[in-house]
């Protein structure tokens, strides 16, 4: 019988699904649902730009249509079709991206209560309203238990659980009374699937609770109440009603009930896997092994790598965790990530390009990409700084901004779109250094997403700033991919190695560093970790008086051939 699995891809604007044969690896259907609610899916408050929140409704409408869309493409393909076939369903979710729930497991935005109350909605990945609530949370922890900021990095953000959850507390004490208990939003969607909303007895995926909310067996599961006391009484009192135990996404969370079956046109009793997020998934769907970081190019970024948890790892500062089995069985998961690199170039591209490039965005990326595609590395003279949204790793800041230095009255659209791109390659290249500072060897990055896909000059940017071989996944859909692979493992009936040998290929082209484009990039970069460090870091001290002066030398030089 033939052998199929569905990945559910939440994202930030829209969700998609993947159909997928687990033994010849085709991809037989895909649909994607964007999200109708706020402004591309994202509820807003006009009043302070670090609100970022979601309609939970959303997603419930959106599962019915992205998984009966990939149905219907896969009867049209293979007319002998039977969704007994489907051996598992994944989930994959951005995060941290919190929801608060009553204790039958219903979000409270739903409720005619409080379906107004934007701090009752989903409080989504990318929401920085609680940098404050972060920064204390550091500073207790570095006080009190500086063993939980050694697995997260070494500093809180305010991405993440318990920020959000302490400042849903501070601002709206009636949602936070009213929210019997929190559930993450990866976790939260196989629990509807599979009939387990109860916030007590739903699974709950050490993805988010290792990465995102302190979770590690060294301490016995979450933060301690005694530390949760300190920052608010109410918070400990939160901790009962969470949860002790979390599982990796290899895990089944249960079966699909009889009433989702027949909403969704599938078989009751269907494996549903454990949750894990957006890029840890993207990561298996792109094969990741020890020595492989895979870089998820989006509107932000996620990287990924792994390392065997039978060898030594030491703590990484700086990054978004080191996390025991949230990627693979077996090996701990690292993330890093920047927070903003699609984002920054549509900012750009919206606001400040003029029509002369063309009347449509896509129009002005295309011709800006074949002006800048004739440029040498250096010859803009321009140097600029990606961190338009903050600095998700290694600084971990989300109050740092954006800078472009080294502008004339002749410089053009494409130089600074060719500056911005260099901008986010050379804050790509700080985390891989950070990481082999630590001892983890980056041989090879592995990439996937739009942005991979669509802009050859980009990569080879990347290529020659990184220094490595760059290889792009032959899935549109890793992250879809990836949670279709724990779905049919969650099955019992095929094993991951199989499954990823069958399903995990690579695009033809490599794209390779080219030696004298490193040359330069290389001396450009010192220029970047100077105002890296200088605008970044508290520690610093020099001087930045020869950085324009060593841009204009470079551009000169490059520009005389």
């Amino acid at each position: 019988m033939p052998r199929y699995a569905i990945g559910l891809d939440y994202g930030t604007n829209s969700c998609r699904s993947l159909l997928v044969d687990l033994d010849s690896g085709e991809e037989l259907g895909s649909t994607v649902y964007p999200y109708p609610s706020g402004t591309l899916g994202i509820l807003t408050d006009p009043s302070d730009p670090n609100v970022a929140r979601q309609n939970p409704q959303d997603y419930l409408h959106g599962l019915v249509e992205i998984i009966r869309g990939a149905i219907a493409q896969t009867k049209e393909k293979r007319p002998d079709f039977k969704p007994e076939e489907v051996i598992g369903i994944g989930v994959d979710t951005t995060g941290s991206t919190p929801i608060p729930v009553n204790a039958e497991g219903a979000p409270l935005g739903v409720l005619p209560k409080f379906k107004d109350n934007l701090n009752a909605q989903v409080w989504l990945w990318k929401d920085h309203t609680a940098h404050a609530e972060a920064a204390a949370i550091t500073e207790k922890a570095a006080e009190m238990r500086p063993e939980y900021l050694a697995k997260c990095g070494g500093i809180y953000s305010s991405e993440w659980w318990w920020s959000k959850i302490w400042r849903c507390l501070k601002v709206d004490p009636e949602v936070f009374e009213a929210a019997h208990s929190w559930v993450e939003h990866c976790d939260w969607i196989p629990a509807v699937l599979t009939g387990t909303t109860d916030p007590a007895q739903m699974s709950r995926g050490i993805c988010s609770a290792g990465h995102k909310a302190m979770f590690c067996a060294e301490w016995g599961g979450l933060p301690d109440k005694e530390f949760l006391a300190s920052l608010d009484p109410k918070l400990a009192e939160l901790r009962d009603r969470l949860y002790n135990e979390a599982v990796s996404a290899d895990t089944r969370a249960g079966g699909l009930t009889a009433e989702w079956a027949t909403k969704l046109g599938l078989a009751p009793g269907t494996a549903v896997a454990v949750g894990a997020f957006d890029a840890h998934m993207g990561a298996v769907g792109s094969g990741v092994k020890k020595g492989t970081l895979t870089k998820i190019l989006g509107t932000s970024t996620c990287d990924i790598t792994v390392w065997p948890d039978s060898e030594d790892l030491a703590d990484i500062p700086g990054l978004c965790g080191v996390v025991d089995g949230s990627v693979l069985p077996g090996c701990y998961g690292i993330e890093a990530g920047q927070s903003a690199v699609g984002d920054i170039f549509l900012w750009f591209v919206n606001h400040l390009v003029p029509d002369s490039y063309g009347a449509t965005q896509d129009e002005k990326f295309i011709n800006m990409e074949a002006e800048l595609a004739k440029l040498k590395p250096g010859e803009t003279g321009l140097l600029a700084l990606d961190w338009n949204n903050g600095n998700r790793t290694i600084l971990v800041d989300v109050r740092l901004t954006g800078l472009i230095l080294g502008q004339t009255l002749h410089t053009q659209a494409h130089e600074i779109y060719r500056a911005l791109i260099e901008a986010t390659a050379f804050g790509a290249l700080t985390i891989i250094k950070r990481m082999e500072e630590y001892g983890v060897a980056v041989e090879e990055v592995v990439n996937t997403g739009g942005l991979a896909v669509k802009n050859a000059t980009l990569m080879q940017i990347y290529a020659d700033i990184i220094g490595r071989p760059l290889k792009v996944a032959a899935s549109d859909q890793t992250c879809a991919l990836g949670a279709a692979i724990f779905g049919a493992i969650s099955s019992g009936e095929i094993g991951l190695s199989e499954a990823q040998a069958n399903v995990c290929r690579m695009r033809e082209r490599v794209y390779e560093p080219i030696p004298e484009n490193q040359a330069i990039y290389e001396r450009l970069y010192g220029l970047y970790r100077t105002l890296h460090d200088a605008f970044g870091t508290s520690e610093w001290s020099g001087k930045i008086d020869n950085v324009m002066k060593e841009l204009i030398s470079i551009r000169q030089e490059q520009r005389q051939g």
